[in-house]
């Protein structure tokens, strides 16, 4: 699930894109927002976005307003958006240079736009995400942001006031963060819960073991248990 986050001020303009995007396909979520403020709240929730497409300008009468300039720069200071594609809407030529020179914006889209604009650029940013290196999260620890690779990982597990990432390497417990909100950041394919404490990374699973209620994991004597609510779901894929 790619999860896009738009930021305009123009109600109409606003919605055509949205429903642009949700009928394009089911594989992306769509946030809206319709002032920097909104945008703000929306950018520093759980959620991982793949896509950003920002009004430039945010005051319709004032042609000199940057407000979605200005966002982008704050986008890009997190080190987790440091190249997540970022699209500027504009009507307004100089404004789009501006921001397509300074903040490595991925494309841009003149207004009035069309379907066939907005689909094209959303397809280019689709196939980028499957065609890239393989999925990293973010993570904080010790006050410094890390990139951990996907398929490095082979289990997380939740402890006291955090969680407990185990790699093929190490293991890393990162606080003041919930397995629920670990499952917001990894790959939905790629990761499954199997427990209120434990989640697995599909692609390290040697076997299923749901009678005794296990996962046996590859080259790793470690074994995760399989909670009785889960049990039924974990059946499924075995078949």
């Amino acid at each position: 699930m790619v999860h896009v986050l738009i930021l305009e001020d123009d109600l109409n303009s606003l919605r055509a894109l949205e429903k642009i995007l949700t009928d394009y396909s089911d594989e992306i979520a769509v946030h809206t927002s319709s002032s920097y403020q909104e945008a703000r709240k929306l950018l520093h929730n759980e959620i991982r976005y793949g896509l950003f497409l920002l009004d430039v300008n945010l005051s319709g009468d004032n042609r000199e307003d940057i407000g979605g300039i200005l966002f982008a720069r704050e986008i890009r200071e997190q080190f987790q958006y440091s190249f997540t594609p970022i699209v500027m809407v504009t009507a307004i030529g100089a404004m789009e240079m501006q921001a397509y020179r300074e903040l490595h914006c991925y494309q841009y889209i003149m207004k009035p736009f069309s379907e066939k604009q907005v689909i094209e650029v959303v397809r280019k940013v689709l196939e980028k995400e499957k065609q890239e290196k393989p999925p990293v999260i973010v993570v904080k620890k010790d006050g410094i942001n890390y990139q951990i690779n996907c398929d490095n990982i082979r289990y997380i597990e939740a402890i006291p006031r955090g969680i407990r990432i185990h790699m093929k390497e190490k293991e890393w417990n990162i606080p003041y963060i919930s397995l629920k909100q670990i499952l917001q950041k990894v790959p939905e394919d790629m990761f499954l819960q199997c427990h209120r404490m434990f989640v697995v990374n599909k692609r390290e699973v040697e076997y299923y073991d749901t009678v005794n209620r296990i996962i046996k994991l590859k080259n790793c004597e470690d074994v995760v248990e399989i909670g009785v609510t889960y049990k039924s779901e974990i059946g499924r894929l075995c078949q």
